[in-house]
Order: structure tokens, then sequence, then C-alpha cells
């Protein structure tokens, strides 16, 4: 399980404010990015709809998808060809996984969000950053990396909770002002050997589960059979037997198998319709007694352990139905090859080179006032509707240039 939950009291980490910093570290963005995540180019498309928008003097919010880890540097790029700096919002966790880290979050105008209850001071801070319209507020509405090009994930609500609340205090002014949301869409584009890179990767996988390596099959039907073994040997582990079935039925009853018992310990039986958002709701029950270091050493280890299949329920969701098949590009090939590394690992190797195209959105006027009779939150459902026009269209833009991922 990586160190996603911090078992500490928690400390809001709010981000600096001036320019000398930003500037400073800007130069070493984009080397990076090639050395820790192998994304040589950052191609930045419609970067004048975000430039009207600061000609505009709106408060700006960027929410992009959030398929890769390098998602905000990429972003920051984008910030740099519109000629602004921005401020993020980013999990707490992201803090405390060292001391330089920590020290360079704040200074890059990052701030902390803390995932396992409501975090008043983030919410007042990205209100606050909005209002004041000095450098746009990047927010990941997906809330986790999803290693999912093509598909946009579950979209929490706090984007529309904070633009609303900057948006009434803005038209407040005097003259009055306005808040705008742009949706980014980043595609990730794998412009090397997909053969050469994966094969090593697949092969150490059906090493360590004891196979011998399979070259003669293609890089989809090692997928297949690896996530089928990996599936089994967690059914085996929490449900005591191997199921059969449709592979994403198992998928989810397994999730149910590891939530709802938890569910009805910790929640009375509530919960939500999404497995992040049971996740959500799971950790902020088990997390604050065990970041107050108020339990013994029996219940702490028993709560990291609940911890733990709340993590591998949220792993196993994103595992999507039909997203890897024989015509599947070479992209959907590498994440999941990825996430397997990642899941048995908690690290993945640098794969290299990668190029990021950035789609900025048509700015999004937020009202202050939400719609009143609407199915769904109308401001989530335009954001979502042009991250997923924008992402297909780039996916039908470069899926003529490059073959199925079909060679060993």
């Amino acid at each position: 399980m990586q160190p996603v939950v911090v078992a500490q009291p928690y400390e809001f980490v709010p981000p600096t404010y001036g320019d000398f910093w930003p500037a400073l570290l800007r130069p070493f963005l984009l080397p990076h990015l090639l050395k820790r995540d192998g994304v040589a180019r950052v191609e930045c498309r419609h970067v004048d709809r975000l430039r009207a928008s600061l000609a505009a003097g709106h408060g700006i919010m960027l929410a992009p998808n959030h398929c890769r880890p390098p998602d905000p540097f990429v972003v920051g790029e984008l910030a740099r060809q519109a000629g602004c700096h921005v401020h993020t919002m980013a999990s707490w966790h992201l803090f405390m996984m060292g001391r330089l880290q920590r020290f360079l979050l704040p200074r890059m105008g990052v701030f902390s969000i803390y995932r396992e209850g409501l975090d008043r001071e983030a919410l007042k801070c990205a209100t606050s950053i909005l209002v004041a319209a000095r450098r746009p507020l990047v927010v990941f509405p997906e809330g986790i990396v999803t290693r999912h090009n093509d598909e946009l994930g579950y979209m929490m609500d706090g984007v529309a909770l904070i633009t609303r609340s900057a948006a009434k205090q803005r038209a407040a002014l005097n003259p009055p002002g306005k808040v705008v949301v742009h949706p980014v869409a980043l595609r990730y584009l794998f412009e090397g050997d997909l053969a050469a890179t994966v094969g090593p990767m697949l092969t150490a996988i059906e090493q360590r589960l004891t196979w011998r390596p399979h070259h003669d099959l293609t890089p989809a039907a090692r997928i297949a059979r690896i996530g089928a073994a990996l599936l089994a040997a967690k059914e085996i582990e929490h449900l005591g037997e191997a199921r059969t079935g449709p592979i994403y039925e198992r998928v989810a009853n397994l999730i149910d198998a590891l939530l709802v018992p938890l569910e009805a310990e910790w929640l009375k039986g509530r919960r939500d319709p999404t497995v992040v958002g049971r996740v959500k709701l799971l950790r902020s029950a088990i997390v604050p007694d065990l970041a107050a270091a108020k339990l013994d050493e029996a219940e702490t280890e028993r709560r990291w352990r609940q911890l733990g299949d709340i993590y591998l329920a949220q792993q196993l969701s994103l595992y999507r139905p039909g997203y890897v098949d024989e015509n599947s590009t070479p992209e959907r090939i590498l994440e999941t090859v990825e996430r397997f590394e990642e899941d048995m690992n908690d690290a993945v190797r640098t794969v290299s080179p990668i190029r990021a195209v950035v789609t900025v959105g048509e700015a999004i006027e937020v009202s202050p006032e939400r719609a009143k009779g609407a199915e769904g939150d109308p401001l989530m459902g335009a954001i979502r509707s042009q991250l997923e026009a924008m992402l297909a269209a780039t996916r039908a833009e470069f899926r003529g240039q490059y073959s199925p991922a079909t060679s060993g």
C-alpha cells in the first residue's frame, strides 16, 4: 500500500504567494519531468483561452483530468506558456514524503488538503485564491491518479463548492468580478518502442508469479493472464477461494466483500454510489483516532489492515472493463502494465519518451447559485462534458498514428 494515509495529526500547509520561488524553480520543471516521469515534450493547445481569462481579471480554476503522476508539473508548463504562476491543491500525504518535498511544494504555490475529513482551512484558502484572482487555482476533480488517458473517473463535487463560494464573494465586489473554470484535458502519448519497454516489465511480473515468461503471447494476452492470476490470488486471500465468472463481476464482488463489512462497522451501512466515495467515507471514520495515537497496539494494527483493504478496493476499481484488448493503443497497454507494477511493488519504473498534449477548454462561468431542479450539478456536468469531448478528440486524432499494440 502506498503511503496515502498519514497517521499523524493533520496540520494545514499553506502556499507561499510571492513570485520569487516559482520563477526560480520553473527552469527545472521540464528536466525534472524527463528524469522522473519520462515526459520529453509538452504540447499546449488553446493557451489563448487561458490568457483571455487572465487578461479579463477573472478568478480562474483549472480542472484537469488526473491520469498520470506528473500531471501537476505538466499543468505548470501550461502556466509558463500562459505567462502566469498557479496555486495547486494537493493531498497532505505528499507534504509528508521528505523534508525537501515539504520545503519545495509550498514555495511552488501548492497547499494541502486533508482527504480524511472536512478541511475548512484548505477550502478557505482555495476560495480566497479565486477571489483574489492573482493566479489560477489547479484542482484535480478526480482526486486520484487513474492511469486512464481515455476514460474520465468519478469527479468530486468540491470544485463546485469552492468556485460557487468564490463566485458569490466576487459578485459582491465593486466592481463585480467573475469566476470561471477551464477544463484541461491531459493526454500522454508513448513515443518509444512498446515491445522493448513493456516486454521486460511483463517478464518481471511473470517471474514474480513463478511463471516462465510468455514471450510467445501478445502484450494484451499476457496482461489478461496476469490480471486473472492477481485477481485469483486476492480472492483466495480475502474470500478463501478463487471464484469463477466474468472477471469484472468478480472484481465488483471482491470490492464489496472488502468494503461492505467495514461500512457496517464504521458507517452503519451507509455507502456512497462510487468506490472512490466509499473509500473516502471509510477513511474519514477510521483515520482520526489512528492519527491521534489514541489506540492500543492491537487496535492500531487492525485499523491499518482495514486501511490496506480499503486501498486494495480502490485500486481494483481502477481496472476498467474492456480497457485492454488486442486492438488497444500502446498507451492503454502501458498504463495497465504500470498499474500492475504499482499494485505489486508500490513503485513504477520510468518509461520514456512520453509526449504530453494539454488542451485548454472554453471558460465556464460559475454562477453564485446552483440551478434548482437540475439533475446532478450543472457545473460538474459542464466540466465533465468538455473534458470528455477534448479527450475524445485527441484520441481520434492520434489513434491513426499508431498500430494496435500486438507485438510481444
